[in-house]
């Protein structure tokens, strides 16, 4: 690789260099060469008046990519002028590639490159060159920094991304409307030479669509292409380099081109004429066929509706689409009826529903067919003349009375015969038949219509031909009211007579009550004929079928007579004419006054219960004589009780429990409890004292004293209780019943010491009662107490 022939100058101070060359005609080197600075001083020698020249020129280093020579690949030659050709100047080169790929003949400065390079992979190497002394190593040349250039060659082909390319373009659409871009690339320098120059063009899909040689956008070349032809069109684009000329690099790709649709063709019946077969019996509201006209687009572009033009269709049927099958969808508005029309024709038309107004050109996009039906006939149940019936007959009837006729028609062109029945679930199917052959209800026992006025049955027509096919209709009978109830009037209750009632004054207003209806005409009242006439009571007919009872005199009396019965004859106004006589009770009461209607006062209510003016005194005396011996025991024990207090504290309110407020034993209180404590010889001997003391009060009174053989044993309990209970029976002012004796023992050792007369040290067995006036008032009126006790239980 030759160099530059002009220097490159690399810095402000080698192009002066430069420009001093050209001026003198040195000639170019073919490569860069190192030139010694005349003037340079030895090193060490400073010459501060004189600027040091660069001694570094060279042109730019090129090495070719892709070299397969057989030797190396000569790259250029580094100098400098300081080198005489003595061999005393060594150069060496260090930096990218330096002893790999690039050699330097360290002598004369040739420089090689020993290995293909590939410019793709890198494109330039940076080294930096050095010349030295061989001999003292001291630096002939600074060191400098150069560029070999990796130079170009068209070694790679234009290539297409990896993939498929899939692109759309719409049908009919016009020339030169854009389809696609592709664009392929090109690993080779594109600011040298040609290698990366691409011109495309197309290998397949000529004469539908071409591409731009420069950019590479493919467009469409024809006009009115149609989807529905052909759809799919698989293009061939080849990209090549060296601008397309002989020999240069190419690549190839597919892309996939497919024509979308747009609504550019109406819809289609297959036929202009259909016939479809529909049974009479079809049911209102169901399809009864299907109908659907064709069109090549697709999606929205192939929606369409469906209506039906002609009046006569629309009336009797409807028409609606399903849009996912595209199909008009024929129902029944009318029931059909094969012997009124056994046929109908229906002018149907499909239109699109988005409509593309660029192809308005091609014609409405709609079409229209004709759709023939055919009724057919079918067996149908019979048709009564009548939805419902309603029939009447007279009770009483005979059974096999008449009642009515029901009629039903066979609705077919056959007329079969029609048999009638009466459906054996419904109500009333005991009391009527039907004659099977002429459809005539009669009865089967006579009715009464105080049972049952209203009856329904349900009447079966079906056909001799074909019984399974039958109909029902509804049939009401009312039974009709003859004269056939008495009237009576209601006797339950009893009329009241108010003894102060006067002559002429209205007792009470009646009704009578029939089981017949209305129709009988209204009631009429009298006493009856063959009766005296009654002197107390007599009837006004108010000719509203009510009747008044009246009073034909005054001062009725209960005490004289309470009832009264009164017969009263009453007939009805039918035919024949029915009557009945009907007995009322009339009750004699004294009335409260101010009532307005007569009411009985309390004790009326009494007397009639039975019980006379003799009955009520004599329970008078029973309940004044029980009152008596209440009140006469009430008397006897409150002066019994009034002779001792039965309850001696004044806080103990509870009946026959006597109570000892003796003081506790303190905190050794739960000795009570302890049956030895009972057993003490100290506390026995004490109540011998204490027994004593009270033998000498009693002497004192002149009471008599206990007997002897009752006096406490020595250290037994149990004496000491039945001596309690001798004396508690021998106390006569003590209650006439049992009660409670409750016998306290205190405890010892209360720290504070007893207050109780129990545990007193010493007592005197012998009492002075001379002295008993001297001992204080409090003694006095004590001794007074039991003087008096002492009388009262002295015999």
């Amino acid at each position: 690789m030759r160099a530059a022939s002009s220097p490159a100058c690399l810095s402000p101070l080698l192009l002066c260099l430069c420009v001093l060359q050209r001026s003198y005609g040195t000639p170019s080197p073919p490569s860069p060469t190192f030139t010694h600075n005349k003037t340079k001083l030895p090193d060490g020698d400073k010459d501060s008046h004189h600027r040091p020249k660069r001694g570094w020129i060279w042109n730019q280093f090129f090495v070719l990519e892709e070299h397969i020579g057989p030797e190396d690949q000569y790259v250029g030659k580094l100098h400098s002028n300081s080198d005489e050709g003595d061999g005393s100047v060594q150069y060496l080169l260090s930096g990218e590639g330096a002893g790999s790929i690039f050699i330097i003949n360290e002598l004369t400065g040739d420089i090689h490159a020993k290995k293909s390079l590939d410019r793709e992979k890198k494109s330039h190497y940076v080294l930096h060159a050095r010349a030295i002394d061989r001999f003292t190593n001291r630096a002939v040349e600074p060191e400098s920094e150069f560029i070999i250039k990796v130079q170009d060659v068209n070694d790679n082909a234009p290539k297409f991304p990896d993939g498929l390319f899939s692109a759309s373009v719409p049908e009919m659409a016009d020339i030169g409307t854009s389809v696609f871009l592709i664009t392929a690339t090109d690993a080779d320098d594109p600011t040298y030479g040609n290698s990366a120059k691409i011109v495309y063009s197309i290998l397949q899909g000529q004469p539908f669509f071409t591409v731009d040689p420069k950019t590479g956008v493919i467009r469409t070349a024809l006009p009115n292409m149609d989807r529905e032809t052909k759809e799919m069109y698989s293009v061939i684009i080849q990209a090549k380099d060296m601008a397309g000329s002989v020999g240069g690099l190419s690549g190839s790709t597919t892309v996939n081109i497919s024509l979308t649709d747009v609504n550019d063709n109406p819809p289609r019946f297959p036929q202009k004429n259909y016939q479809l077969y529909v049974p009479e019996s079809a049911e209102v509201g169901k399809a009864v066929g299907k109908i659907k006209a064709n069109d090549e687009d697709l999606g929205i572009n192939a929606e369409m509706t469906y209506r039906i033009t002609n009046e006569e269709g629309a009336t009797m049927f409807s028409i609606s689409t399903d849009s996912d099958k595209r199909e008009g969808i024929i129902s029944l508005r009318k029931p059909l009826d094969y012997e009124k029309k056994k046929a109908y024709s229906l002018n149907i038309e499909g239109v699109n529903t988005h409509l593309d107004p660029r192809f308005s050109y091609l014609g409405p996009f709609k079409d229209t067919t004709m759709l023939k039906l055919i009724i057919g006939d079918v067996d149908e149940a019979p048709v009564f003349t009548m939805d419902y019936y309603i029939m009447d007959v007279y009770e009483n009837a005979p059974a096999r009375t008449e009642v009515g006729m029901v009629t039903a028609q066979d609705p077919d062109s056959t007329r079969s015969k029609v048999r009638y029945s009466i459906d054996q679930n419904a109500e009333g199917d005991a009391l009527f038949s039907i004659d099977v052959d002429s459809g005539l209800i009669t009865t089967t026992r006579s009715l009464d219509r105080e049972e049952v006025a209203w009856h329904n049955i349900t009447v079966m027509a079906s056909e001799i031909d074909n019984p399974n096919l039958v109909s029902y209709v509804p049939v009401t009978i009312q039974v009709l009211d003859v004269n056939d109830n008495a009237p009576y009037i209601a006797t339950d209750s009893t009329l009241v007579v108010c003894e102060g009632s006067k002559a002429g004054q209205v007792i009470q207003t009646i009704r009578a009550t029939d089981k017949d209806n209305f129709a009988n005409g209204r009631f009429t009242f009298a006493l009856p004929e063959d009766l005296p006439e009654n002197p107390n009571f007599t009837l006004k007919d108010n000719e509203d079928s009510s009747v008044s009872v009246l009073a034909r005199r005054q001062g009725f009396s209960q005490a004289e007579q309470e009832l009264y019965q009164l017969p009263v004859v009453v007939w009805d106004g039918g035919e024949p004419l029915l009557s009945s006589t009907s007995t009322l009770t009339l009750r004699v009461c004294p009335c409260q006054r101010g009532a307005r209607t007569a009411v009985c006062r309390a004790q009326a209510f009494l007397s009639s219960a039975g019980l006379s003016t003799g009955a009520l005194i004599a329970i008078l005396l029973c309940v004044i004589i029980l009152l008596a011996i209440v009140v006469l025991f009430v008397t006897l024990r409150s002066k019994k009780s009034k002779k001792e207090p039965l309850i001696i504290s004044s806080e103990d309110i509870r009946e026959n429990v006597v109570t000892y407020d003796d003081e506790g034993g303190g905190e050794e209180d739960t000795e009570a409890f302890d049956i030895a404590a009972l057993r003490n010889p100290e506390a026995a001997e004490e109540m011998r004292i204490r027994k004593d003391l009270q033998s000498e009060v009693w002497r004192a009174m002149g009471t008599e004293a206990l007997s002897p053989s009752l006096t406490l044993p020595d250290e037994d309990i149990h004496e000491v209780i039945k001596l309690k209970v001798v004396k508690a029976d021998r106390d006569t002012s003590g209650p006439p019943y049992d009660s409670l004796q409750t016998y306290a023992y205190e405890g010892r050792g209360s720290p504070s010491g007893s207050i109780s007369s129990l545990d007193l040290p010493e007592l005197q067995s012998e009492l002075d009662l001379s002295k008993v006036d001297s001992w204080g008032p409090e003694v006095q009126i004590l001794s007074r107490v039991f003087q008096d006790k002492g009388q009262q239980h002295s015999p």
